[in-house]
């Protein structure tokens, strides 16, 4: 099974919308936030050789609205691999479980001096296993 990382994110007042709740395009800020901060952290090693992990597809289910004051935590799991993408899969909850939305961000792995798409590199693969 997969590891899943859990990032925590902190609402800003300017997150939320004239209804009182986080406006749904923010939540695509926060799937960003939880990326970056996992592919920082998970695959410096990649990056600095050259090899760009790419947004391809971005989408997002909305379950509840996050309203102000709640927690907001996204979990992160690295899911399908293919021969030159993968998955990433996240949960937007609270601490106790409450799942504001599900997403999906379809991964291409581009290596800029070729300035093509590569193979997924062993070490995203290991971390889906």
């Amino acid at each position: 099974m997969a590891k899943r990382y859990d990032i925590p994110i902190e609402m800003r007042f300017s997150d939320l919308d004239l209804y009182g709740h986080v406006n749904g395009v923010v939540y695509f800020d926060y799937l960003e936030a939880a990326r970056v901060r996992l592919l920082s952290e998970q695959f410096r090693e990649l990056t600095d050789s050259g090899i760009q992990l790419l947004v391809a597809r971005a989408e997002c289910d909305y379950k509840v609205p996050i309203l102000y004051g709640d927690t907001v935590v996204v979990s992160v799991t690295i899911a399908r691999i293919g021969g030159s993408s993968f998955d990433l899969e996240y949960c937007i909850h609270d601490r106790a479980g409450k799942t504001f939305a599900t997403a999906k961000t379809v991964m291409v792995c581009y290596d800029s001096v070729s300035k093509t798409t590569t193979t997924v590199p062993d070490t995203i693969k290991a971390m889906a296993e």
